[in-house]
């Protein structure tokens, strides 16, 4: 963790704090990868909502269910980098892989879930009892995936209970997965950190200019919005998820310096807890803002925008330094000047005149699925890479997740990694890796990465599938039985989650596409074919 940059800070917040939002919450829709025609590789459009790259945000409509919360102790260390897995989906492959990686580990002071077994073996000659066979799926699923207007497909379908891979077309052959990408940052990151850890933005005293720094801690949904403003993905935030507040640590920091006399003051701010580029490779000013520990409203520049892919601010640490000091001047206290960047971080034992927290870990990571949040996306990722020792930046949380997921037991031959988003282009997994981390979120043995699954949108009801499946998409009757991450880039859509079946049997899928029909279009063929899924027992 960067110096002065108290980022996963596992503690209540405080009461001067803002209540966290959830999921959405005031988000950016990370999937705007499904961006429509506008946005090609900018894949965080289209899953807002799946609204072209914007996708995923729009649609909630609601707060999945919230997980068991982990310890709140200090972010665990870093999985050995000599952590393997197998390149097939077979039992022995899997498990060995797992046993190698659960013994190169390195120990933590944080428990962590253990390695899981073979999730995705192959099915033996012979199904379990009531499972659907490889010919009943086969068989029911022959003419959806004929349709043209899916292109190249990969596809996996295994029993959630234990994934069992039940049946694939391409499940080995990696491909762009878009959004999905952040399936593989939702599970490391949950790995790697406590699900209660709050992510801290402090204002603390600098000793060597005599004035005070605002500390950036890595939490985009920061607000500075009346609390009875702040929305998520349209709808009003709940306690457990509002973000916190910004007119919260003004007031905090107002109150003390008043306290001891001050009603002026210098103001700097700290950006050191991320390193590297600020900029995503396929930053758009809209997809997602620049990635920088201190910002607010996701540097929004209209923090009410409901739009898909807003506008960002060019400077959104800048920004949020220039809010406060509004802010702090509302409260009675004059920043002189204007705020800079601080030329090094505080020192570790400054005295905290303000704190304000984020939600929980596990809600950030349920907002960022079920709205696709790109913005947050990133900085889970960064989070990711704190707690395992990498760099605070693209390739370092990139690494962090590899390794993490590897030491999951999680087989990554074809598997590359360039951002936390998805949005870029160069990333790829195969349909049975995706199978793979929704097996270990739905596994016993790993609770603390339920939460993977309760951020799933629900189709045609929340976040970027609530405008899917609906009356004449030929899937309707699949509405609240699917609950999928969305993903879309140019010319790319994907859909990985679980869907209840005729028998009331929990299946995962991962369908991936290439195409050059029409988002709409495309979309549409995907979700008659996990439709089928629901509507047969495929026996």
């Amino acid at each position: 963790m960067g110096a002065g940059g108290a980022a996963a800070l596992p503690s209540a917040p405080p009461s001067g704090s803002a209540s966290p939002g959830g999921p959405g919450a005031g988000g950016t829709r990370g999937d705007q990868d499904e961006g429509n025609g506008k946005r090609g590789d900018k894949e965080n459009r289209d899953d807002k909502g799946d609204r072209g790259d914007k996708g995923d945000r729009g649609e909630e409509s609601g707060r999945p269910g919230s997980p068991g919360s982990t310890s709140a102790s200090t972010p665990p260390a870093s999985a050995s980098a000599s952590a393997t897995a197998p390149s097939s989906a077979s039992a022995s492959a899997s498990a060995s892989a797992s046993a190698s990686a659960s013994a190169s580990a390195k120990p933590s002071a944080v428990a962590r879930p253990a390695p899981a077994g073979a999730v995705l073996a192959a099915a033996a000659a012979g199904p379990g009892a009531g499972l659907p066979t490889a010919q009943g799926l086969q068989q029911a699923l022959a003419t959806v995936l004929t349709d043209q207007n899916l292109g190249t497909v990969g596809l996996a379908v295994a029993d959630a209970a234990d994934g069992q891979l039940l049946y694939g077309k391409g499940e080995n052959t990696a491909a762009t997965p878009a959004s999905t990408t952040k399936l593989a940052t939702s599970v490391a990151a949950l790995s790697l950190i406590p699900g209660d850890t709050r992510l801290a933005t402090r204002v603390v005293k600098n000793a060597a200019t005599g004035g005070i720094t605002l500390v950036g801690g890595g939490d985009p949904t920061l607000t500075a919005l009346p609390a009875d403003q702040v929305q998520v993905a349209g709808v009003p935030a709940d306690p457990d998820t509002a973000p916190a507040s910004l007119d919260a640590l003004a007031r905090q920091t107002a109150a003390a310096l008043k306290a001891a006399g001050t009603t002026t003051v210098a103001l700097d701010y700290d950006v050191s807890l991320y390193t590297g580029p600020l900029l995503h490779k396929n930053h758009d000013g809209e997809n997602i803002a620049a990635v920088t520990p201190l910002m607010v409203d996701e540097g929004k520049t209209d923090p009410r925008s409901l739009a898909d892919a807003p506008a960002r601010v060019a400077d959104p640490a800048g920004a949020a330094a220039e809010s406060f000091a509004n802010l702090l001047k509302a409260q009675g206290v004059t920043v002189q000047g204007k705020a800079k960047a601080a030329t090094a971080p505080p020192a570790a034992d400054a005295p905290v005149l303000g704190r304000v927290d984020s939600p929980t870990m596990a809600r950030l990571v349920e907002r960022m699925l079920t709205t696709s949040d790109n913005t947050l996306a990133e900085a889970i990722a960064r989070q990711a890479a704190i707690a395992a020792h990498q760099p605070a930046a693209f390739e370092g949380a990139a690494t962090a997740v590899t390794q993490e997921l590897a030491r999951l037991g999680v087989p990554m031959t074809g598997v590359v990694l360039n951002d936390g988003s998805g949005l870029h282009p160069g990333n790829a997994i195969p349909p049975a890796v995706l199978v793979k981390l929704l097996a270990l979120a739905a596994s016993a043995q790993h609770p603390a990465l339920r939460p993977v699954l309760t951020g799933l949108p629900i189709a045609g009801f929340t976040g970027t599938l609530g405008k899917r499946f609906g009356a004449g998409s030929g899937a309707a009757d699949a509405a609240g039985l699917v609950r999928a991450k969305t993903g879309s880039l140019s010319g790319v859509n994907t859909l990985a989650g679980t869907v209840v079946d005729a028998e009331g049997r929990l299946l995962a899928f991962a369908l991936m596409t290439r195409t050059g029909a029409p988002v709409d279009t495309a979309r549409a063929a995907m979700d008659r074919v996990v439709a089928r899924l629901a509507a047969c027992g495929c026996h």
